[in-house]
């Protein structure tokens, strides 16, 4: 939390420096302020509207330290800011607090500006009365997030320090002779999407049992659950992934599919990759690749995102309810079995740059093996869902954690589940 006090306390600084030059020279916003500009000026309602989020925003926080865009300049001035900030997110919590407080706070402040209520946005059947979901402005978060991800792309992301921290990092695993030459990383989401040095790094459980279902990334599983009749989940209160919480799996493959039906009365289990994991995703069984999609979404936070006076930080809810609305990016291909039926597999982004990738030779049918890389996430991810049809049963039997309540880290390869037929 410091650290962000800190890095906002400079921004104020240079707000204040630009604001006493301004007269002398027009400040170069970066590409996608600019376009809110114009789309603002465009349209003085939306103007309007983003005005008083920020006045509803600063009445609740108005602390300088933690709410630095207090006017319409300011917030371009800020938005511009973060075009070429690090995210600096992939530290841990628990090994680098302050630092993780930085991007995570930074992050809640940025959405926080924009998820105030508004009462022109009522019973427009948004997830939110707020500004982050409503057309236009809800695109323009698009644009926003792409051209962060294209600074990530960039030789300026990637420098000797920030690799020093990651090295130093032991979550990483780049003491462990895992990964390609780190001379190949030559921008952020280059070192973010590494590539192992070998396949034998990884090395695949029983691959030539189809019943063995390895674990598709290095990550965290999080159970199974049921899917009903209906193809929603039985599940009453709906099942937590990412900033959004999961009831229609038919909206969840999208009504554009053939196969969006395909797994009524099936089951469902999805593990959490950490910012740290190897974030390069593989099949964990083999078939034929029916179908390859990727999902844009709107990238928003999600909802209920707040100023906690109490402990002078933002408190974000990342299992709002909100259903499955689009709000992050999601890759779906569907994969024939031999024996097994139709499988789901399915990355999730994040909202912030949620960058969906797939290996060019990922197309309908093309027989893939257990093990073969399936894509990448770039910064912004990452979960993945993995669903099977009825009649299969998926007994998921990753090692638990000591209090048995939780699975442990287990890493691409290794086996993640048994599968078996129903009689």
């Amino acid at each position: 939390m410091k650290q962000f006090q800190t890095l906002i306390l400079i921004f104020l600084m240079l707000i204040g420096i630009s604001s006493c030059d301004s007269q002398k020279k027009e400040i170069e916003y970066g590409k996608a302020t600019k376009q809110l500009i114009t789309l603002l000026e465009s349209d003085p309602a939306l103007k309007s509207m983003l005005e008083s989020s920020l006045k509803k925003a600063k009445e609740i926080n108005p602390d300088r330290n933690t709410n630095p865009a207090q006017t319409l300049e300011e917030y371009y001035q800020f938005i511009t800011w973060t075009e070429t900030t690090m995210p600096w997110a992939i530290i841990k919590k628990e090994e680098y607090p302050e630092i993780f407080d930085n991007i995570f706070q930074g992050l809640c402040a940025f959405y926080f500006l924009i998820d105030q209520p508004l009462p022109e946005l009522e019973g427009k059947g948004l997830v939110n009365n707020s500004l982050q979901y409503y057309e236009p402005f809800a695109k323009w978060l698009i644009t926003y997030s792409q051209t962060w991800g294209n600074y990530l792309d960039t030789k300026e992301s990637w420098n000797e320090e920030h690799y020093q921290m990651a090295l130093n990092d032991p979550n990483f695993g780049l003491q462990n002779d895992w990964y390609e030459d780190s001379s190949k990383w030559k921008t952020f989401n280059q070192f973010f999407a590494r590539y192992l040095k070998s396949s034998d790094k990884r090395p695949i459980a029983s691959p030539d049992i189809d019943s063995v279902v390895v674990s598709y990334a290095d990550s965290e599983p999080q159970g199974v659950w049921t899917i009903d009749g209906n193809s929603n989940m039985i599940e009453k209160e709906g099942v937590p992934v990412k900033s959004a919480t999961l009831k229609s799996i038919s909206k969840l493959i999208g009504d554009d599919s053939q196969y969006k039906d395909a797994f009524a009365n099936g089951t469902l289990t999805h593990s959490f990759l950490n910012v740290n994991d190897y974030h390069r995703y593989h099949f964990p069984l083999g078939g034929i690749i029916k179908e390859v999609r990727i999902i844009k979404g709107i990238n928003p936070s999600g909802g209920e995102l707040w100023w906690d006076k109490e402990n002078n930080r933002y408190a974000f809810n990342p299992t709002a309810k909100t259903g499955w609305q689009s709000i992050e990016t999601r890759g779906c291909v569907i994969l024939e079995t031999v024996d097994y039926g139709l499988v789901a597999l399915m990355p999730i982004g994040m909202a912030t740059v949620g960058s969906v990738n797939f290996e060019e030779n990922v197309t309908a049918e093309k027989t893939v093996k257990k093990g073969d890389m399936l894509g990448h996430f770039a910064f912004g991810g990452s979960d993945f869902i993995m669903i099977f049809q009825d009649g299969v049963t998926f007994t998921l039997d990753a090692p638990m954690q000591e209090n048995g309540n939780s699975y442990k880290h287990i890493l691409m390869g290794e086996q993640l589940g048994i599968l078996s037929k129903q009689k």
